[in-house]
């Protein structure tokens, strides 16, 4: 007995408000079936967004995740919405309403799966209570509650003309009628054999209190106690529903309100606070799954995003989805700072493997993205870059099935890539051509890189290149550290230095003891 969301255009008195996701700019973006951007699972996004979906699959929130926003002032909306809901009586208050239409939810499900009519329509009407009380209330507690944000400003106008509106004033009177009229209803059952006879109540007598006096001086001693569970199924057998019906006939006059009620209000449920219900919960997901991170000291921030300065950077940033496992593991999260100033636009990021350089370029594509929907971002302090398209280079495991060779599949990843991309695109490339011969990875490389420059992209390249750290101002060098006492030791610390290769080259003369002093010692010996 689920019914379609009413259509607010309809209530000529009711406040604009579009969405608490979308401002006007971006209201009625169509994000339905949306899937999941192919660089999800290099920047391991994917794992983030299950991470903070999980639990709220009734909301399907993944669409609003996979659809990154074209304007800063978007953003900003959330932004500002973020602020507001960090207030711990708002977001109470938020929380107190979702439960409430997960119980209303709950009662139309229920109503959808029992057969019998009145059973049903009672169903029904329990529902219609609970979203009535809801609205009540959430409206009452936006009014009392310090909002700063357009969105929610333009929500409480919405909610405050919704309730004083006659449709839901109507709703309301005619559910708490019913409601009181079915709570009266009082009928007797005489049981002869298998007839049974349903009458009203007429203040008979109850002879149980006469039964138990009677017995009363029988009584010898602590009597066992005999309990038994009466079943809790919700739905009605075939003699309970006849009985109701006779019941229903006793009473035709407020079951023929029921029944009027039921059609007339079949669409109550407003669809901006039904669509707000499920919006919202996008907001409740980034910030619940934040305060997971907050016992480790590890912070985030509202970024300051941009689409004309391609001037970025980031303070104690993080790869989120890495810290989320490394905390169930109780092992530290090591932070990095970055920057760009003009005209740098690429950071080439070399070093010893298994330093955390891939960690690092992910992280910077995980905080673009995440700033492009206007979560929070894993940092202290962030400056970034609002892209028109996010490009991943990763390197794929060769595919048996696919004819062409790793290398000939490499380039032609990079060629759709250079092809699609445009000055607002950002590139995360990650030990590109490794395939092939040392030289021949070096020019290709090169070509790309000047590609890259020329489109006047932003890039972040790991690779074991050292010579495409210095092809010009636009690139910026940053080397995974280790530990100066023990190079075989990782500090997962990117830094911003000239790469050398001394760092690992020590490492793998450690690794394979071709020190000086494990060469002297196998000689000598």
């Amino acid at each position: 007995m689920t019914q379609p969301l009413s259509n607010p255009q309809k209530r000529g008195n009711s406040a604009p408000f579009h969405s608490i996701l979308f401002d006007e700019s971006e209201a009625g973006t169509d994000i339905g079936g949306r899937e999941a951007p192919e660089f999800f699972t290099d920047l391991n996004l994917d794992q983030i967004v299950a991470s903070m979906t999980a639990g709220r699959d009734e909301y399907n929130l993944k669409p609003f995740f996979y659809t990154p926003l074209s304007r800063v002032e978007t953003i900003n909306y959330r932004y500002d919405i973020l602020r507001d809901l960090v207030n711990p009586a708002l977001f109470g208050h938020i929380r107190s309403f979702a439960q409430e239409m997960r119980t209303m939810r709950g009662h139309l499900a229920q109503a959808d799966k029992l057969h019998y009519k009145y059973q049903k329509e009672r169903w029904f009407l329990d529902a219609a209570d609970v979203y009535c009380g809801a609205v009540n209330r959430l409206t009452r507690d936006v009014t009392l509650t310090d909002l700063r944000s357009r969105g929610f400003l333009a929500f409480r106008e919405y909610l405050t003309s919704y309730t004083e509106s006659g449709d839901f004033a109507s709703l309301v009177a005619e559910t708490q009628k019913l409601t009181s009229d079915l709570s009266g209803v009082r009928y007797s059952l005489h049981i002869e054999g298998s007839r049974i006879k349903v009458g009203r109540y007429d203040s008979e007598p109850d002879y149980g209190a006469d039964v138990m006096r009677t017995f009363e001086k029988f009584k010898q001693g602590a009597a066992r106690e005999y309990r038994f569970k009466s079943s809790s199924a919700p739905d009605m057998n075939h003699v309970e529903a006849a009985v109701l019906d006779l019941v229903a006939q006793l009473y035709s006059g407020i079951f023929s309100s029921l029944d009027e009620y039921c059609s007339r209000h079949r669409g109550y449920l407003d669809s901006t606070i039904g669509a707000f219900d499920r919006e919202v919960q996008f907001y409740v997901a980034c910030l619940e799954h934040i305060e997971r991170f907050k016992p480790a000291g590890l912070l985030f921030c509202y970024p300051t995003v941009t689409d004309r300065s391609k001037e970025v950077y980031g303070r104690e940033v993080f790869d989120l989805a890495l810290a989320n496992k490394l905390l169930r593991e109780n092992a530290p999260v090591v932070t990095n700072d970055f920057y760009l100033r003009d005209p740098e636009r690429i950071l080439v990021v070399s070093g010893p493997n298994q330093g955390g350089k891939t960690t690092f370029a992910r992280t910077l594509g995980q905080l673009h993205y995440l700033g492009s929907i206007g979560c929070p971002v894993p940092g202290r302090e962030a400056r970034l870059f609002l892209f028109d398209r996010l490009f991943t280079h990763f390197e794929r495991e060769e595919d048996i099935r696919n004819l062409s060779s790793k290398l000939e599949d490499d380039l032609l990843r990079i060629h759709q890539i250079l092809e699609g991309a445009t000055p607002n695109s950002i590139l995360i490339m990650n030990e590109s051509f490794v395939s092939t011969t040392l030289s021949d990875a070096v020019f290709l490389s090169k070509q790309v890189m000047q590609q890259i420059v020329q489109r006047d992209m932003l890039c972040v390249s790991v690779t074991f290149l050292d010579e495409l750290a210095s092809l010009g101002e636009t690139t910026v060098s940053m080397v995974s550290t280790v530990d100066p006492q023990d190079p075989a030791l990782r500090t997962f610390k990117i830094v911003r230095r000239p790469a050398d290769g001394l760092a690992y080259a020590v490492a793998i003369a450690e690794k394979y003891r071709l020190t000086y002093d494990s060469v002297k010692g196998r000689i000598t010996s």
